[in-house]
């Protein structure tokens, strides 16, 4: 067998090696879409003496992020990490505890000016692209546990931890783009559908006024089955479609059906139905299919009568059962986009025991969502227009890199050829956005 070196010199390069080689593709594109001039324009200076600027500690929180280092204090890797700092035009990178600092300090006022400039660059990146012919607004809400003593952290609806203390965040995509379009961090205690009507308007007037024309749908599941949330949307025009929970007058329904059975023995039937305190009747589309004995793990979030489970959509569409059912199945991708900032983006590694530190941190994590969404949709070919954040780490952003200088002319050396051409093409394609 072949022996390796036994004797090998170590030297430290950390201005010439890294990693993160993909952070120079974030660094050009931040800067390409106006993100990074907008923060240093528009947030103020910080702390006095401070070594960093607001933009640049928050750039400085988005990068980790986007590369998979969740947690504070392991973004010592980027202190000893030259190269890193080069490709994102970072002078030095700041202290753990400098950003936790920064976070406690800057929260009352960073929250509300993060909100504006994620709101001011999703209308910007709307208008990027093709027209928009709807608009569809998935609303979902998620548990996030913690271990400590945070604050506004309360004990509530738990499904994984009972009796935990949590936050219970409240969450709408646009589902067509997958977009983040609104969100609110609050505790663990409060109900699902708490504050979904001023997120909802939030939402609305988030659409460009060249969009205002096109139709907007909603999706929930049965935690916003409320009369409220259900006549509001009626009123303002937007189609929606709610899980039904299926209480005593409902259930009764359902056996007197008449259902329209279709192949894999799936029936649709559907009637009308004003609900206690409802001002009046909807359309109510009720979903049967037969309970199998290798499809237990799904039946157990539908109710089950006999040998059937049920579910009892609400809406006011004009399809038929079987196309409402369809649509609002596509809602799905929800639940994949929270598990994937639960996974990918670390949404529930709380960094202080402050909310509102901890929901600016909150904001950060979406903003920085929402710049993978943006890169992706108009910077990368369409293998990985749809990739998880954890395939383009493992593709393109977590690469190891070799800063050389040819000609004194600085160039990147990256181990892939074929990711090469992707480097390429992508910032062929930043170099488009850019004014």
């Amino acid at each position: 067998m072949a022996r390796g070196p036994q004797k090998l010199g170590i030297v430290g390069r950390p201005d010439t090696l890294t990693r993160f080689g993909g952070a120079y593709l974030l660094h050009r594109f931040v800067s390409a879409i106006g993100l990074k001039r907008a923060l240093a324009q528009h947030f103020p200076r910080g702390r006095r003496n401070s070594h960093y600027s607001t933009g640049e500690l928050v750039l400085a929180m988005l990068y980790p992020i986007i590369l998979g280092i969740k947690r504070l204090e392991t973004t010592r890797l980027l202190r000893t990490n030259g190269l890193f700092q080069y490709l994102t035009g970072l002078q030095s990178y700041p202290y753990a505890t400098t950003l936790r600092r920064f976070l406690s300090h800057t929260a009352p006022t960073l929250v509300p000016r993060l909100r504006a400039l994620h709101d001011q660059f999703l209308l910007k990146m709307e208008t990027i692209g093709a027209r928009r012919a709807r608009y569809i607004f998935d609303v979902d809400s998620t548990v996030l546990v913690v271990y400590g003593d945070q604050e506004g952290a309360e004990i509530g609806y738990n499904p994984t931890k009972h009796g935990r203390r949590s936050y219970h965040p409240l969450l709408c995509f646009e589902g067509e783009s997958q977009q983040f379009w609104a969100g609110e961090l609050r505790p663990g205690n409060v109900h699902t559908a708490t504050g979904t009507l001023d997120l909802l308007t939030a939402c609305l007037g988030k659409i460009p006024p060249e969009h205002r024309h096109v139709p907007v749908f909603a999706r929930g599941d049965k935690g916003f089955y409320d009369g409220a949330i259900v006549e509001w949307l009626h009123d303002q025009h937007i189609g929606f479609v709610v899980v039904a929970r299926i209480t005593g007058p409902v259930k009764r329904k359902l056996e007197g059906l008449r259902y329209r059975i279709f192949r894999s023995e799936l029936a649709v039937a559907e009637f009308r139905y004003q609900p206690l305190r409802w001002s009046k009747p909807y359309r109510f589309v009720v979903v049967r299919r037969p309970v199998r004995e290798d499809d237990d793990g799904e039946q157990l979030t539908l109710f089950q009568m006999k040998r059937h489970s049920y579910q009892v959509l609400v809406t006011n569409l004009s399809l038929s059962p079987l196309n409402v059912w369809k649509f609002y199945n596509k809602r799905a991708c929800i639940e994949q986009l929270i598990r994937e900032l639960k996974g990918d983006y670390g949404i529930g590694h709380i960094p202080t025991r402050q909310f509102m530190a901890n929901e600016a941190y909150f904001h950060l994590l979406l903003l920085a969502y929402n710049c993978v969404v943006w890169f992706q949709r108009t910077c990368l070919p369409a293998h990985l227009q749809a990739a998880t954040l954890q395939r383009l780490r493992e593709d393109l952003l977590v690469m190891p890199a070799h800063l050389i200088r040819a000609g004194n002319r600085p160039s990147l050396r990256i181990p892939d050829p074929e990711m090469a051409k992707v480097w390429k093409a992508a910032l062929a394609s930043i170099d488009r956005l850019s004014p």
